[in-house]
């Protein structure tokens, strides 16, 4: 069982008593919990000195131009802040105008030679970070931003509680909440926002928090092993979430924590409608959800998620609007192929026949 959060300390984004509202986030999974020692901090520190030990993580596939918009404004609120900029391998140009930038933006660059996808760059990124001496890790996404005072409050709560896996409420640009805490329901894998109106099916949830911005101690990284690199794209921070619960850690959400994500803008089609999203995130979202259930879930559970893979598949392309199938037939053809894929991934998770963890399993 997750232990209970720590009290909250004093915010030291405003300089006073300001308490943080820390979500429940539900029961732990079954998997036996792990012991794990980490000692919980004490001391008081100003935001600065907060942000003087925490590593800022973004992973970049050919996204220079876009993190001259996003994690430039980050870096230059919060100077204080280590920034390292994981640039999973795509052409020598994109390459070339990543080390450019971070070089002139005084970043720390990581430059692995292929494509490890999200969960294997983060990995790559919170070494490094250990390696400079950082103490807490922010995890987030190339397309979103978060200010001065919100990424002090995630620090201060993941500082406080080392054991806790701490996330914000993520809103999109125009202010709307994209998420404020999601479970999993372990009936047939179906997602649910706190905000949904949409009965939860008997069988019980999983609580996850969004990948998109996440902060924790680098203890408590390395206790939950880190991102599973196998996921390569999407569902490693459901599975991530898991493994922190296994470990004994607990998820908060902070909710006067608010971080900028414009979710999808690194995964959308640019001759497509903005709803629209790209045959990466429809291929991923639904191989995964099988995969995360090989991992995971027990074999009747598996059965249930095996037999409701076409109604979670029609669901996840639906996300895109249904004005995309009027013009291309293609998202129902990558859905059919992912479900393919992710049962055979499944049936290897049984038999334990999946590669390390540390291996990317890329579509074909």
């Amino acid at each position: 069982k997750a232990p209970a959060s720590m009290p909250s300390p004093p915010d030291p984004a405003q300089g006073a008593d300001s308490p943080e509202a820390a979500d429940p986030t539900g029961p732990a999974t079954g998997a036996p919990a792990q012991a794990v020692e980490i000692t919980e901090a004490s001391e008081a520190l100003s935001g600065g000195e907060l942000l003087s030990r925490t590593a800022v993580i973004v992973v970049s596939y050919d996204s220079a131009a876009l993190l001259e918009r996003t994690l430039a404004r980050v870096a230059e609120d919060s100077p204080e802040a280590r920034i390292i900029v994981v640039d999973n391998y795509s052409t020598p140009a994109a390459r070339e105008e990543l080390v450019a930038l971070a070089s002139s933006r005084g970043w720390e660059a990581v430059l692995p030679e292929t494509n490890t996808g999200f969960g294997g760059g983060m990995n790559l990124g919170a070494a490094r970070a250990r390696e400079l001496g950082a103490d807490l890790l922010v995890l987030l996404n190339p397309d979103a931003v978060i200010a001065r005072a919100d990424l002090i409050r995630l620090a201060a709560r993941a500082h406080a509680d080392r054991l806790a896996l701490v996330a914000p409420v993520l809103k999109d640009s125009s202010g709307r909440i994209v998420s404020d805490g999601i479970v999993v329901c372990l009936a047939d894998g179906s997602m649910r926002s706190r905000r949904s109106p949409r009965p939860i099916p008997p069988g019980g949830t999983q609580p996850w928090l969004s990948g998109a911005c996440l902060a924790l101690s680098a203890d408590l990284f390395e206790a939950a092993g880190g991102l599973d690199a196998r996921y390569f794209l999407y569902w490693e921070d459901v599975d991530f979430s898991a493994r922190v619960l296994a470990a004994g850690g607990s998820l908060a959400l902070v909710r006067d924590a608010v971080a900028v994500h414009d979710e999808g803008g690194t995964h959308s089609e640019d001759d497509q409608s903005d709803r629209a999203k790209s045959d990466i995130y429809y291929y991923y979202n639904v191989r995964n959800r099988l995969l995360y259930a090989g991992l995971h879930l027990d074999r009747a559970t598996q059965r249930r998620w095996v037999a409701t893979a076409g109604r979670a598949a029609r669901e996840i392309v639906l996300r895109g609007g249904r004005r995309q199938l009027l013009s291309t037939r293609r998202p129902l053809i990558t859905a059919a192929q992912a479900t393919r894929d992710g049962m055979r991934l499944l049936r290897a998770a049984r038999r334990g026949e999946l590669p390390d963890v540390d291996v990317p399993l890329i579509r074909d």
